[in-house]
C-alpha cells in the first residue's frame, strides 16, 4: 500500500500559494528599527551601493527583507559583466562601483555609503585560483584608493564580510577546487584618523550598532549588539 501522509510541513514559507496545503515551522521576521530606518530617521542620507551580483544584498535584505525604499535613502546599480563565469573577467564591475563611491565622498552626497565589492565571492565560486587572486589583487586596489578618499573627506570606514571564500580555493579531502562559502572569521578593520580606537573581536549583528556609533545616532533598543570600537585610552 501507498503511504498517505496527513501533513505537509516547510521549515521556511515557500509561496503564498503553497501556504494553504503546508504549514511553515518558522514563518517570515517582521524587523524593526533596522539601520536603513534609523540613519532616515535621524535625517541622515544614505547610499546604497554594488554591482548586479550583490545590489540586493544591500537593499533588500539590509533592509529586513523588504523593497522599501527608506527616507534620503539613494541607491546605485553598476552592471555586472555578461559573462559566463567570473573567471573569465576577474575585475568584475568593481572599477565602477569604486568610481560611484569617489563620486558620493567628492560631492558630500551621503553621510553613510554602504557598498560591497562582489569579486571575492563570485570569483571564488568559480574554484580557479588565479582569477581568484586578480579579484582579491583588483579590491586590494579599489579598497587602498577609496580608504585614501575617505580620509581626506575627514570620514570613517568598517571594512568586513558576512563570510570566507576565496581564501580557501582547493578542497584537500575531495582533491578539488574549493567553489563554497567557509564558516572561516572574517576581519573587521576601521579607518579613521581616531589613532586611540581599535576594533573587538565581534559578530555581525555589532556593525549596525558600530556604524550608529560612527555617526553620532543612538542605537535603538531593538537591536541587541554592540559597537565594536574600543578606545585604548585608560
Amino acid at each position: 500500500s501507498v503511504p498517505q501522509l496527513t501533513a505537509v510541513i516547510g521549515m521556511t514559507s515557500y509561496s503564498n500559494a503553497l501556504a494553504a496545503r503546508m504549514t511553515t515551522l518558522f514563518t517570515p521576521t517582521t524587523l524593526h528599527q533596522t539601520l536603513g530606518e534609523v540613519v532616515a530617521a535621524a535625517g541622515r542620507r544614505q547610499l546604497r551601493l554594488a554591482e548586479t551580483e550583490k545590489y540586493p544584498h544591500v537593499t533588500f535584505f539590509l533592509n529586513g527583507g523588504v523593497e522599501d525604499v527608506c527616507a534620503g535613502e539613494s541607491r546605485a546599480l553598476v552592471p555586472s559583466p555578461q559573462v559566463a563565469t567570473y573567471d573569465l573577467q576577474p575585475e568584475m564591475s568593481a572599477e565602477g562601483v569604486l568610481e560611484a563611491a569617489l563620486e558620493s565622498l567628492r560631492t558630500e552626497s551621503h553621510d553613510l555609503i554602504i557598498m560591497n565589492f562582489a569579486n571575492p565571492d563570485m570569483v571564488g565560486h568559480t574554484g580557479s585560483l588565479e582569477a581568484a587572486m586578480q579579484a582579491v589583487s583588483v579590491v586590494d586596489d579599489c579598497v587602498g584608493r577609496l580608504a585614501t578618499a575617505v580620509l581626506q573627506a575627514g570620514g570613517q570606514m568598517l571594512l568586513t564580510a558576512d563570510h570566507g571564500n576565496c581564501e580557501v580555493m582547493w578542497d584537500d579531502d575531495y582533491k578539488s577546487p574549493h567553489t563554497a562559502h567557509t564558516t572561516n572569521l572574517v576581519p573587521c578593520i576601521h579607518i579613521g584618523a581616531h589613532k586611540d580606537m581599535h576594533i573587538a573581536n565581534g559578530r555581525l549583528a555589532d556593525l549596525a550598532p558600530s556604524l550608529l556609533a560612527m555617526l553620532g545616532i543612538e542605537q535603538p533598543t531593538a537591536m541587541t549588539g554592540t559597537p565594536l570600537q574600543r578606545s585604548n585610552r585608560p
